[in-house]
């Protein structure tokens, strides 16, 4: 096997490997690097209408990349539908997701008197954000998560822009979980506060 054939077999199993991922934008970036691949095997051998279906698909990647970290932090694209705490669809995508919930939030358990938050795009939930009064004006963040397609993504960011959300129970700080994994809160104005960030409004 040649050196050419092993870049040909590389450029397809890297287009395989990206069908099978979940998140979307890790979806679309190792597709449009199996068809930059692709694109300079088939020129290499001349294979002409690969070339000119491969320049189409990378051209289509990029598309989609550019508007996906365009509108990653638009707040055009999220919006946030407060919920009651008992609302069955929320209790839905809870069970739905439990097993994902639990990976990243380990310490996740609810009393029931949270503010509840769903995350939406168009008409698909993307995260969930519950949250309720500890006293002294601290909002401690029971629940902070993303679906598996959006992880790439921090459409919570959406619930702690908004400060009325907190202010209107008299929250004044807010504590995200402890011990939460893969936190992004750093990016938001948090700072580390022990195993947990806060953020004074």
């Amino acid at each position: 096997m040649t050196t050419l054939d092993l870049i040909g077999w590389a450029g397809s199993a890297l287009l395989v490997w990206s069908l099978l991922q979940s998140r979307l934008l890790r979806l679309r970036a190792l597709n449009l690097a199996g068809c930059v691949v692709l694109l300079g095997f088939n020129a290499a051998i001349g294979v002409w209408p690969m070339v000119g279906l491969n320049i189409v698909l990378a051209a289509i990647n990029i598309w989609y990349l550019w508007r996906m970290l365009a509108t990653r932090h638009d707040a055009a694209t999220y919006q946030v539908v407060e919920v009651r705490t008992d609302d069955e669809f929320l209790a839905h995508t809870l069970r739905l997701h439990h097993d994902d919930i639990l990976r990243f939030n380990p310490s996740f358990s609810r009393r029931g008197d949270e503010a509840a938050f769903l995350v939406v795009s168009g008409d698909e939930v993307v995260g969930v954000v519950l949250f309720r009064a500890a006293g002294d004006g601290v909002a401690q963040v029971v629940l902070d998560y993303v679906t598996q397609r959006y992880r790439d993504f921090t459409p919570g960011e959406f619930v702690f822009r908004q400060s009325r959300y907190f202010a209107d129970r008299g929250c004044r700080t807010v504590l995200t979980p402890p011990g939460m994994r893969s936190p992004y809160y750093a990016r938001l104005g948090f700072q580390p506060r022990g195993d947990s960030y806060a953020l004074e409004l």
